[in-house]
């Protein structure tokens, strides 16, 4: 078994001008891809193999990350099922040029399939909780996963109604 201290990973870079929005600051589909890079190293390594994004359950931005930051994006996993797993992601910032305090800037959670060479799912470890922390985050992942199928048979059902099917 795995516990979630031994999967947690953190990426950090300096924010450049490139990756800069017509406002001057970040571009969230950097942040994005931050967190999605940092969030699959965690999936990956817990799964012992490829396991590949398939969802992104939420994404919140607090304020906004400016060019000399340094991005922190700490990820590990707070919950897993047969073969899913969700990450969680806090993103924080520092300054390059002084000593700051470290600021929030988002928070996400990604959901991630493990998969065989086929491409088809295959089973993930089983994750051993440790602490009040482990458990709390557990129970809320368990919450946004209800949530999510929820969503996803509502949303099948009013498409059965409309006689509409596909993707938006």
């Amino acid at each position: 078994m795995t516990t979630p201290s031994q999967t947690q990973v953190t990426l950090s870079q300096v924010m450049n001008a490139t990756e800069a929005n017509l406002l001057g600051t970040i571009h969230g589909g950097n942040i994005m891809k931050a967190v999605d890079d940092a969030a699959g190293s965690v999936a990956n390594r817990f799964a012992k193999g490829p396991a590949v994004t398939a969802a992104m359950d939420e994404m919140t931005f607090l304020v906004p990350v400016r060019v000399g930051d340094i991005l922190h994006v700490d990820a590990r996993v707070n919950w897993a099922g047969h073969s899913s797993v969700e990450v969680g992601v806090r993103a924080e910032v520092d300054r390059w040029d002084e000593v700051s305090e470290r600021t929030h800037v988002a928070t996400a959670y990604l959901v991630f399939v493990a998969v065989d060479e086929d491409g088809s799912p295959r089973p993930v470890p089983e994750l051993e909780l440790e602490s009040e922390e482990d458990q709390r985050r557990f129970r809320e992942a368990q919450i946004r996963r209800r949530h999510r199928l929820a969503r996803r048979e509502a949303i099948r059902a009013s498409r059965d109604e409309s006689g509409e099917g596909g993707e938006p």
